[in-house]
C-alpha cells in the first residue's frame, strides 16, 4: 500500500511539473518564484513573444533588451541571440551596460528556466534602477534551446574548432571568405543558402556554429534559421564573428598561410572620375577614402550610399550618406534608385553587404565604373562612427 501510495505522489508529482530536476519538465514557476514575481509585481512573456521582436537576431535589430541573468560563464557557453549578461550575483559591475538605454525601453530578462530565481531578482534591481518597463521571459534559456538557435561566446567556438567537434560555417560573401577565415570553416553565403544546402551535414543533431561580419551582421543569423527550419537541432551563431576572432589572435587562413599569393597583372588605379581603386575589383581603396572622410575631404564628385535597411541606418550611418536599400531590392530596382552622374561608393556595417550590392549591379550588366564598394567594420551613433579598414584580398 505504502508503494502505490509513493508511486501516485511521484506521478502526481510530474504531471505538476514540480519534481524534476530539468527545468524544461516545468510549465509554470516554482512557488517561490512565483511568489517573487507577485512580490516585485513583474509581468511574464513567452516564447513566440520574445521571437518575434528579436528583428534579425543581432543587438541593433532587436525591438527589446533580453538580459541573461545568469552566471558570465553559463551566458558564454550559449544565451538567446542578442542577449547582454547581467548576473544577479555580479548586478553592480554588469548593469553598466544599459546606462545609454532609455528608462522607458522595454527590458525582458531571463535565467535558466521556471525554477530559477535569478531573473526576477535582476528584474527588480532594474526595476529600482528606474527602468519601467521591465518583463520576464521566465521560461527561459532551457525553453528557448529547445526551439530555436542560441548566440554563444569565443570559448565555444574555439574548443569546437579546435577539437573538429562540430561544423563552422562562414555566412559572409565568397570573397570575404577568400580573403580570411577561421581555420576549417567552410562557406556558405547567406544569400547562397538555397543553392549551397547540400553541403550541410546529413546528420541533423551535428553541432553547428555559423559566423559573419561581427555583432551588427545577420548574415550568420539567417544561416542559423534556415538551419533551425531544416530541422537540425544543435544550430550556434557566433555573433562577435571574425572581428573578435582576430582580436583574440587566434590563427586565420591568412594569418596562418605562409605561401606567397601570386602577384596580379596591375589595372587602372584611378577612375575616370578620379577615385583611388582597392586592388580587389569593385572596392574603392580602403585607406585613401578613409583617410578623406577622416579629414572631412571627401571630393564633392562622390556620394557614400548606406545600403543598409531604414532603421540601421537610422541608428547611425557615415556623415553624409544617404539610405539605399539594396537587400531586398531587385538589381533594377536598387539601380533606379541610385543618384546618377556621381562616384558612388556602398557602406554597410562589415563589408560584405556592400560588395553584395555591387555584385547584384555587376551580375545584371549595369554600368559600374564609377560605383565601388568600402570594405570596412563601421559602427556609427549618429554620424559619429569607428571605421576599421578591411585588408584587400589582394
Amino acid at each position: 500500500m505504502k508503494m502505490i501510495l509513493r508511486s501516485l505522489v511521484v506521478v502526481g508529482l510530474l504531471t505538476t511539473g514540480v519534481l524534476a530536476n530539468d527545468p524544461g519538465a516545468l510549465t509554470k514557476p516554482s512557488a517561490k518564484v512565483q511568489s517573487m514575481i507577485d512580490k516585485f509585481g513583474l509581468k511574464m512573456v513567452d516564447y513566440n513573444y520574445v521571437k518575434a521582436r528579436l528583428g534579425k537576431g543581432t543587438k541593433n535589430t532587436a525591438s527589446i533588451v533580453l538580459v541573461d541573468a545568469r552566471p558570465a560563464k553559463k551566458y558564454m557557453g550559449g544565451t538567446i541571440p542578442s542577449s547582454i549578461n547581467i548576473p544577479d550575483t555580479d548586478y553592480a559591475n554588469y548593469v553598466g551596460q544599459l546606462k545609454d538605454t532609455p528608462k522607458n525601453k522595454e527590458i525582458v530578462v531571463y535565467c535558466g528556466g521556471w525554477n530559477c530565481g535569478k531573473s526576477p531578482k535582476v528584474a527588480n534591481m532594474l526595476k529600482k534602477d528606474g527602468f519601467t518597463n521591465v518583463k520576464l521571459y521566465q521560461a527561459g534559456e532551457p525553453e528557448w534551446n529547445k526551439l530555436n538557435y542560441r548566440e554563444v561566446g569565443l570559448p565555444v567556438i574555439k574548443a569546437v574548432q579546435a577539437k573538429n567537434s562540430g561544423v563552422i560555417i562562414d555566412a559572409r560573401p565568397f570573397p570575404k571568405y577568400l580573403q580570411e577565415t577561421i581555420p576549417g570553416a567552410i562557406a556558405i553565403p547567406d544569400t547562397q543558402v538555397e543553392e549551397l544546402k547540400g553541403r550541410f551535414p546529413v546528420n541533423h543533431s551535428e553541432k553547428i556554429i555559423t559566423f559573419c561580419g561581427g555583432f551588427k551582421c545577420a548574415k550568420s543569423h539567417i544561416v542559423a534559421k534556415k538551419l533551425i527550419s531544416m530541422g537540425y537541432s544543435d544550430v550556434s551563431v557566433y555573433a562577435a564573428g571574425m572581428p573578435e576572432w582576430k582580436k583574440a589572435g587566434l590563427a586565420t587562413t591568412k594569418s596562418a598561410s605562409t605561401a606567397k599569393a601570386p602577384v596580379k597583372a596591375e589595372g587602372p588605379k584611378f577612375s575616370k572620375n578620379g577615385a583611388k581603386l582597392s586592388i580587389d575589383e569593385g572596392g574603392v581603396d580602403g585607406e585613401w577614402f578613409y583617410g578623406l572622410y577622416k579629414a572631412g575631404n571627401v571630393p564633392s564628385y562622390i556620394q557614400i550610399v548606406d545600403i543598409r535597411d531604414a532603421a540601421e541606418y537610422k541608428e547611425g550611418h557615415l556623415k553624409g550618406a544617404i539610405n539605399v536599400p539594396a537587400e531586398k531590392a531587385s538589381a533594377k530596382e536598387f539601380y533606379e534608385k541610385l543618384p546618377k552622374g556621381k562616384t558612388l561608393v556602398f557602406h554597410c556595417s562589415a563589408g560584405g553587404r556592400s560588395v553584395e550590392a555591387w555584385q547584384k549591379l555587376q551580375g545584371a550588366k549595369y554600368d559600374v565604373s564609377e560605383i565601388f564598394y568600402f570594405d570596412a567594420n563601421i559602427d556609427c551613433k549618429g554620424t559619429e562612427c569607428k571605421v576599421e579598414v578591411n585588408e584587400p584580398i589582394g
